[in-house]
C-alpha cells in the first residue's frame, strides 16, 4: 500500500492554495505565504541514500545528463569553487534535523532505463509506484522520470510530480519503506504549468519566459520539480514531518515558497536571478560540469520564511 504526499503544480496566480486530493510542490505564481511550518514528529531520511533513477520512455543522452549532473552535485566529491552551488542551496536542508543523526549523503545511484513503455503511454499512479518499486529499496529514493510523450494520471492538470512512500520487497524476513518521486517531462503536454519561468505561463502576468540554463525548456523544468520533491521527500518522507496545513495536502519545504526563486519574487516574476553573459539563461545554483541550474526557495523552519540562495 502506498502512501502519497504528492506534489501539485497548479497556476494560481490570484488564488491562495488550492486545496486537492494532492498536495503542491510548485503552484507557479503563488504569493509567498505567512507560513507557520510544523514538524510532526516522524522520521525525516538520515545517512547515506542513493538517488536511483527510472528514465520511462524516451530521453535523449544529453536530456539524462542535465538531471545526473544535477543529483551528482547536490553532494559533489570536491566542493564548487563557483558559487552559489547546488550543494549550498542543499545545505538549507540541514536546518530540518534538530537532534543528532547520521548526516544526510545523497548520491547518484542505478539507472534503468524503460524505453519500451512496459506499462504504455498513459500511466495511472499506480503503476508509477511499481515503476518506483523496480529501483533498490533500501537506503534509496527512487526517482522515475516520464518523458514527454507519456501521460500520468492527474499530470499537468493537477500535479507536475509526486512523492510518497510504499513497502518494499521483503529482505531476510523483514519490509521496509521506500521513499520515492515521479517526475514528467512538460514540454509537449503543458510547459506553462511545469515548465515555468521557461515557458510563460497559461494565466496571469504574460512576463517573456526565461532562457532555461541547459537550454532544455522540458527537462530545465524537471530539474525545479525534481529539486522540490527531493525537499520535501528528506524532510517529510513518510506524512509525518515538517509541512503546514493539512496531512492530504501539505504545503513542504518547497512547495511552501512555489514560484519563488531570488528575492524580490512576486507573482509572474521569479525574483533577481542570475544570467550567464553568453547565453542569456537565468540560473542561481551553479553545478559539476559547468552546470547551472535554477532551483526553489526552502523555507527555513527556524524563521518559517522562505530562504533564496540569491
Amino acid at each position: 500500500m502506498a502512501s502519497l504526499t504528492s506534489l501539485n503544480f497548479l497556476l494560481c496566480f490570484f488564488l491562495s492554495v488550492s486545496i486537492l486530493r494532492f498536495s503542491s510542490a510548485r503552484k507557479l505564481t503563488e504569493s509567498e505565504p505567512q507560513l507557520k511550518f510544523q514538524y510532526h514528529r516522524g522520521p525525516l531520511l538520515t545517512g547515506k541514500i542513493s538517488v536511483n533513477l527510472i528514465w520511462y520512455g524516451n530521453f535523449k543522452p544529453s536530456q539524462k545528463a542535465i538531471v545526473t549532473d544535477f543529483i551528482t552535485s547536490l553532494s559533489p566529491p570536491k566542493p564548487l569553487t563557483a558559487q552559489p552551488s547546488v550543494a549550498t542551496w542543499w545545505k538549507a536542508t540541514e536546518k530540518y534535523y534538530q537532534t543528532p543523526s547520521p548526516k544526510l549523503a545523497l548520491s547518484l545511484g542505478s539507472q534503468i532505463l524503460d524505453e519500451n513503455y512496459s506499462f504504455g503511454k498513459s500511466l495511472t499512479t499506480d503503476q508509477i509506484v511499481k515503476l518506483a518499486s523496480k529501483g533498490p529499496q533500501r537506503n534509496a529514493i527512487n526517482v522515475v522520470l516520464t518523458s514527454a510523450d507519456v501521460a500520468v494520471e492527474g499530470f499537468c492538470s493537477s500535479r507536475c510530480g509526486t512523492h510518497g512512500s510504499s513497502m518494499g520487497a521483503r529482505v531476510n524476513g523483514n519490509r521496509y519503506k521506500f521513499a520515492y518521486i515521479w517526475v514528467g517531462n512538460s514540454e509537449t503536454q503543458c510547459p506553462g504549468q511545469c515548465a515555468w519561468p521557461f515557458h510563460q505561463p497559461i494565466y496571469g502576468p504574460q512576463n517573456p519566459a526565461l532562457v532555461a540554463p541547459n537550454n532544455d525548456v522540458g527537462v530545465d523544468g524537471m530539474v525545479i520539480n525534481v529539486a522540490s520533491l527531493l525537499a520535501g521527500t528528506v524532510t517529510n518522507p513518510f506524512g509525518n514531518g515538517y509541512f503546514q496545513g493539512p496531512k492530504e495536502a501539505p504545503l513542504e519545504a518547497a512547495s511552501a515558497c512555489t514560484g519563488v526563486y531570488g528575492k524580490g519574487a512576486y507573482p509572474g516574476y521569479a525574483g533577481n536571478l542570475l544570467v550567464d553573459p553568453t547565453t542569456g539563461a537565468s540560473y542561481n545554483a551553479n553545478g559539476v560540469n559547468g552546470r547551472k541550474y535554477l532551483l526553489p526557495a526552502l523555507v527555513d523552519p527556524k524563521t518559517s520564511a522562505c530562504s533564496t540562495i540569491v
